[in-house]
């Protein structure tokens, strides 16, 4: 649907509201914001702009003339409660559920200067975008917690999409006449529906090239090929780390929350091949120990089995074979009898 019928949705939506109605949508909206700024007008009430981007939304589309707005309607953040619940327009970013972004701060009770109010309506303006949809619906469901009203879905048609349909793309290829073509924005399945529909109006197929994130093309005035890749893959800010934890780290932290850790601590005389002490074993995440005793007490008659098997072969023995023949022992053991996976760690003491 246009964007002339989401005014018109939003009129009939926000007009007829008493008490203070919190206003969400993307900054970059400036319709949107234009159009919420006009019902705010035409009902007598005061603007307040919360969220940095919205912020410098507003402050840009000003400067250049995108907003006709009468002296008087914008208050400070401080001022809100200088006015009737009636006479407030909030307008504010986190519509997309973002954990720092001002509404979800406002739904937390952490933002310093909006508290909700019973009689608070808020309207997102907005569809959550793909992956997103959890946290929208986490924050909805704190704002209706708090009592607040909340103005949301396709039902309501308070949104419709600014990206371009298909015949708006096609439109702008005619015009453009590419000689290639390389859609960059959206999920893979988005891309190739954007490839085809540069085929649709004359690109050649060959002329059309899908990438992943990362993925290099190389084009000249004649050729437009793939070659090769460069990384692109997510940067994790760990502390002071930065891109320090890979996979393998990540891998750990995870069979860690799932499954816990077992601890085993053996000690060795390697030069008489000798089981000083041990095997003790401890246990975080995985099993109670007070409660355990039994499977803690077999479990040591494995790795003790195990390293005296060792010991006792005549073959040459280390640390790290004992570490792998631990492991390679408890495993199946812990699984067989705990249907689990925990992350074994050996420690080996020589003496």
């Amino acid at each position: 649907m246009s964007e002339h019928y989401v005014s018109n949705s939003l009129k009939d939506i926000m007009t007829p509201i008493e008490g203070r109605i919190i206003f969400a949508s993307f900054a970059s909206n400036i319709s949107r914001l234009s159009e919420a700024i006009e019902i705010a007008v035409n009902t007598g009430r005061k603007i307040a702009v919360f969220g940095r981007s919205m912020e410098n939304a507003f402050r840009n589309a000003q400067e250049i003339g995108y907003f006709n707005i009468p002296e008087g309607t914008f208050i400070e953040a401080k001022e809100i409660n200088d006015y009737p619940d009636n006479e407030i327009m909030i307008m504010c970013t986190g519509s997309q559920g973002e954990p720092l972004a001002a509404l979800s701060r406002i739904a937390n009770g952490t933002h310093r200067q909006v508290t909700l109010h019973p009689t608070d309506t808020v309207v997102f303006s907005s569809s959550p975008i793909p992956g997103n949809l959890s946290s929208v619906n986490n924050l909805i469901n704190k704002l209706l917690e708090s009592g607040a009203e909340v103005v949301h879905g396709k039902i309501n048609n308070v949104h419709t999409s600014g990206h371009a349909s298909q015949e708006q793309q096609k439109l702008l290829l005619r015009l453009m006449k590419p000689k290639f073509f390389m859609p960059v924005h959206g999920e893979y399945r988005m891309l190739c529906v954007h490839g085809e529909t540069a085929q649709a109006v004359g690109v050649p197929e060959e002329n059309v090239i899908i990438h992943d994130n990362g993925q290099v093309a190389a084009l000249t005035q004649d050729s437009l090929r793939e070659a090769g890749k460069v990384p692109a893959d997510a940067v994790y800010v760990d502390g002071k780390g930065i891109g320090d934890i890979g996979n393998i780290v990540l891998r750990d932290r995870h069979n860690l929350s799932e499954d816990g850790i077992v601890i085993v601590v053996v000690t060795v005389n390697f030069e008489n091949n000798e089981l000083v002490a041990g095997p003790d074993i401890v246990s975080r995440g995985f099993i109670y120990m007070r409660e355990s005793g039994d499977l803690i007490k077999d479990a040591q008659k494995v790795v003790q089995t195990t390293v005296i098997g060792h010991l006792n072969s005549g073959k040459e023995v280390n640390e790290k074979i004992l570490r792998d023949s631990i492991q390679n022992a408890l495993y199946p053991f812990l699984h067989k009898r705990t249907k689990r996976n925990p992350m074994i760690l050996p420690v080996i003491m020589p003496v």
